[in-house]
């Protein structure tokens, strides 16, 4: 296997049309010739950080299938440009494609530590856990720039407010003191997704992620430090990671995860067209093979919204997936557990210090 993706440092290979737009935008070829002899650019392929004011940045969560009652997104879209992303479809609600435009057009929330301080403040605010990144990664590569994760966290600590995170960026490692103070009262946890030990299919699926040994180093400093980690297996893709389940949970338990969870992906909305165009262009041996055995996890089609069975898949391979999970779980995560997080001390914090009387 030698997968090429035509454009170099991106998941997907195209914009797909908003499905809430009258007129798409079309590259022709051309004008693609054109570009050609001039010796012009058609596609500097450049990243751009937009500034936008959202009113509130929690977000409560209505899914009951999810695992999380609140989360907030300090960005909308990701320059991880992980192909599989369900977080791709939100980007056509900003008026943007979930393509390409959601790996280049990042949206940065500059207020989101203010909003966040102003809802924990609030006398009705009863305290539980928040999750960073519900959407898209709060550890990407415009956190070095913005730093707005690392704020937020501070003003958990300064509430005594339970925060867990989502990641798959070793750039939390540079906040580990802000982590250490938060797990002191158990008010943090944390959920590293790592979905293959092969840094090449890592570089296909997830082209501007941490390598997969950053990862599990990231895995093994968390949990030295006394900070809950659970990994993420996910999402599990038939004939691309599905053959490493056990020996992905065997190395994360090794470096000191307490848990793993999985998904077993489904293409919702515009992504099964993004990761059709890419695995046809980057994986060209595989892809109807791939693309089958995922149908027959979700009753012939690509994707399934059903509650309860979209996140599991039905069918023999779902079963299968499922059942090396569960065979994972036993053989290397017998004995251990997550923590629950700390709802009791936020009350007695409300003001931003401890309240004596």
């Amino acid at each position: 296997m030698n997968p090429k993706p035509t454009i170099k440092g991106r998941g997907a290979q195209l914009n797909v049309h908003n499905k809430f737009f009258e007129l798409s935008h079309e590259i022709r070829d051309d004008f693609l010739e054109y570009c050609a002899k001039e010796g012009e650019e058609a596609d500097k392929n450049k990243t751009l950080y937009l500034p936008v004011f959202p009113k509130t940045i929690v977000n409560k969560v209505e899914s009951p299938d999810v695992g999380m009652a609140y989360s907030m997104n300090m960005y909308q879209g990701c320059e991880h440009g992980c192909i599989y992303c369900y977080a791709r479809n939100s980007h056509e609600f900003w008026g943007y494609s979930a393509g390409l435009d959601f790996e280049r057009r990042i949206l940065v929330k500059k207020d989101a530590p203010k909003l966040l301080e102003a809802l924990l403040k609030k006398k009705s605010w009863k305290a539980h856990p928040i999750v960073m990144s519900g959407n898209t990664d709060c550890y990407q590569p415009a956190e070095k720039e913005f730093e707005l994760t690392k704020q937020c966290l501070e003003v958990f600590l300064k509430y005594k407010h339970p925060v867990a995170i989502i990641t798959k960026n070793a750039l939390i490692l540079r906040d580990l003191e802000l982590l250490k103070a938060l797990a002191k009262d158990n008010l943090i946890n944390v959920n590293i997704s790592i979905t293959s030990l092969s840094e090449t299919t890592r570089r296909v699926l997830e082209p501007r992620t941490a390598t997969i040994k950053k990862r599990l180093e990231t895995v093994k400093v968390l949990s030295q430090n006394n900070i809950p980690v659970n990994v993420m297996l996910a999402p599990i893709i038939p004939s691309i990671n599905s053959h490493e389940i056990l020996p992905l949970a065997k190395a994360v338990s090794e470096a000191g995860a307490l848990s793993i969870a999985h998904t077993i992906v489904r293409l919702n909305g515009a992504i099964g067209e993004i990761f059709t165009d890419w695995i046809k262009k980057t994986l060209p041996d595989r892809a109807d093979k791939v693309l089958h055995q995922i149908e027959s996890c979700h009753g012939g089609n690509l994707n399934d919204s059903r509650y309860g069975t979209r996140m599991r898949g039905e069918g023999k391979i779902a079963e299968q997936i499922n059942m090396l999970v569960r065979l994972a779980r036993k053989k290397y995560f017998k004995d251990k557990a997550m923590p629950k997080l700390n709802t009791e001390l936020h009350e007695q914090y409300k003001d931003g210090q401890l309240k004596l009387f």
